[in-house]
């Protein structure tokens, strides 16, 4: 469960935070620094960005327990991973090609999954915890935030594609379509499995408490 942060308590008092922030820091500089793409990096980057100062903005208004901060923690370095290279070009994604013989690089995949399966459960708590949602919706809306925000992003990446790149082959390249024109709906159907799956097991889980 949530816990509501005293006065006196700081940032320094949670050696799992401090741990988490010092280094997800760091992967990201040596990410930054190794990739090279660097105008695709800090595209794929201003998404994380916004999760970290929302963070750390609301840090001392609304605190998460530890188990959804691990959860933010591991998406961050999943998407920080793939910003390092085109995700059409991640060498763990390349590794599973060849390794299991696939058509495409899935490592885009693998994000847009973790996407669902590692973040609904942090929205579940702001729900209901923060919000006070009524139990069943604080297990169903998330599911529906996560397919929402996983539309809007993929317009998102439609929007960057036609008028940063001008929908030309960088653009493509950026989307990560790899040849396959329903690359935004797999996408989409992905995380929405994801988030399912998690809502599913917390709610089941929640009944024998």
């Amino acid at each position: 469960m949530t816990t509501k942060p005293e006065d006196k308590q700081t940032y320094l008092k949670q050696p799992l935070h401090l741990a988490y922030s010092a280094l997800f820091l760091g992967f990201w500089i040596y990410t930054g620094l190794t990739t090279p793409d660097r105008a695709n990096w800090l595209a794929e980057n201003i998404l994380t960005l916004s999760v970290i100062i929302f963070l750390i903005a609301f840090y001392n208004i609304f605190r998460f327990s530890n188990i959804s901060y691990t959860l933010i923690f591991l998406f961050l370095l999943l998407h920080v991973y793939g910003s390092q290279f085109q995700y059409a070009n991640n060498p763990f994604g390349d590794w599973l090609k060849q390794e299991y013989g696939l058509q495409r690089n899935h490592y885009d995949r693998i994000v847009h999954f973790g996407y669902g399966f590692l973040l609904a459960y942090p929205i579940h708590e702001v729900l209901a915890n923060g919000l006070r949602v009524r139990r069943l919706y604080s297990y169903l809306l998330p599911i529906e935030i996560i397919l929402s925000t996983s539309a809007l992003y993929e317009l998102a990446e439609w929007v960057v594609a036609d008028w940063v790149y001008g929908g030309k082959q960088k653009g493509k390249v950026f989307l990560g379509m790899q040849g396959d024109m329903w690359d935004a709906q797999k996408d989409l159907g992905l995380a929405f499995v994801g988030a399912l799956i998690t809502m599913s097991i917390a709610f089941v889980l929640s009944k024998r408490t």
